[in-house]
């Protein structure tokens, strides 16, 4: 079972431990020498309902090592997700439901089912660590707990960050590494996949895995993906993100729109194109790099029309346009436009799709029946998407 190193190296940081010598232990020589699978482990926690491409690039690693023979063992913690990971907050999460996080969980699936190969026996475990997180009585808690001092979990940046500020910090947010890298325990990974983010919490897993006897897993760190505006990372809140949910022709536009300098990353990080060859005009790239990635993601055929649709002057692709004036009078409620549009048969029907989770705006999943919208300029420009197929870009 001998890995591509080149494929497996394509893209990373960051390997840790580092092998020292010719004697320490590295993971290329792990693989090398390992006569069975070995067991990879990506933690996703489902705090809202959509995935973009930042997000896809551990889960493509992910598939990577599934490729090389070895075990995906995919994490939805759907019991972390209810504390919430500080890293990088400036402020306590808002803690969600149990019903919240399971509706969420189930869409992350959805999502990433394009990418990793759920058919091949052993070749993917999806775990829920409530299977054993929920069970954790006072007594392992407190083991838990005692494995890091208050000092440690203030060296972690985003608490030292908040500690300075004088920004509040609630004890059970000093958990979440803990719990995640007890993950990490309950599966018996060798290694964990993240973002350059995440190395405290997976070096935390490390040392769990240590306290409880078990031979500590390596961490793999990845890029924090810079969005379209070319300056910030990808972020849904930011408004400069490629939803993995989006429409065909709404994805192909967003990515021939990706600034030249940025080019050459996404490649790397989103294709597995060969990188020395790429053709030299930056116009040229951009296409590529929209056909490559909507074919992935939605297949050959979607690709094509996309490409059509652009090549036609389209500036939106394919997505049919719903003019917000037949709409009589604001405020009026989603279920109405959900008629109005065709997208459904009657509000009836609208109701039941958006109770149903199959309704989206801009790729935000809507599941309130009574959402209601005050103005026209609150849609404006907005892709109102029923299911999978139906699509129209709300216009004046």
């Amino acid at each position: 079972m001998t890995p591509d190193f080149a494929w497996l190296r394509r893209g990373v940081v960051e390997v840790f431990p580092q092998s020292v010598d010719v004697n320490s232990e590295s993971l290329e020589r792990l693989l090398l020498t390992t006569n069975q699978p070995l067991r990879i482990k990506l933690g996703i926690d489902p705090t809202g309902t959509d995935i973009h491409l930042g997000h896809s690039i551990p889960v493509r690693k992910l598939r990577g090592f599934q490729d090389a023979g070895h075990t995906a063992v995919l994490i939805i913690g759907d019991f972390t997700a209810r504390i919430g990971d500080p890293t990088g907050k400036s402020e306590v999460r808002r803690q969600l439901t149990e019903a919240d996080v399971a509706q969420n969980a189930q869409t992350y699936l959805d999502q990433v089912r394009p990418i990793l190969d759920f058919d091949t026996p052993g070749r993917l475990e999806v775990r829920y660590n409530s299977e054993w997180l929920s069970k954790l009585n006072l007594e392992k808690i407190l083991e838990l707990l005692s494995t890091m001092t208050v000092g440690q979990m203030l060296a972690k940046e985003g608490f030292a960050d908040r500690y300075k500020k004088e920004n509040p910090i609630f004890i059970h947010e000093f958990l979440y590494p803990l719990m995640q890298g007890f993950d990490s325990v309950a599966v018996e990974a060798d290694v964990e996949l993240g973002g350059t983010d995440q190395k405290f919490n997976i070096a935390v897993g490390r040392d769990l895995q240590r306290h409880f006897g078990q031979k500590p897993q390596f961490g793999m760190l990845l890029p924090i993906l810079i969005g379209t505006d070319g300056v910030q990372k990808m972020s849904k809140s930011l408004g400069n993100y490629i939803g993995l949910s989006e429409h065909p022709g709404q994805k192909y536009q967003k990515l021939q729109g990706v600034p030249d300098h940025l080019l050459s990353q996404y490649f790397e990080l989103l294709t597995d194109l060969p990188l020395d060859k790429l053709p030299e005009n930056p116009r040229d790239r951009q296409t590529l790099l929209a056909w490559e990635v909507v074919k992935q993601y939605h297949g050959e055929k979607a690709a094509q029309e996309a490409k059509e649709a652009a090549q036609s002057g389209g500036k939106e692709g394919a997505v049919p346009e719903f003019s917000l004036a037949d709409v009589q009078q604001f405020p009026t409620k989603l279920a109405y436009i959900l008629n109005a549009t065709g997208l459904c048969k009657s509000t009836g029907e609208g109701k039941r799709k958006i109770q149903e989770g199959g309704v989206r705006l801009d790729g935000d999943r809507i599941s309130d029946i009574d959402t209601t919208f005050a103005s026209l300029a609150e849609l404006q420009g907005k892709v109102l998407q029923v299911g999978k197929n139906k699509f129209v870009r709300l216009v004046p």
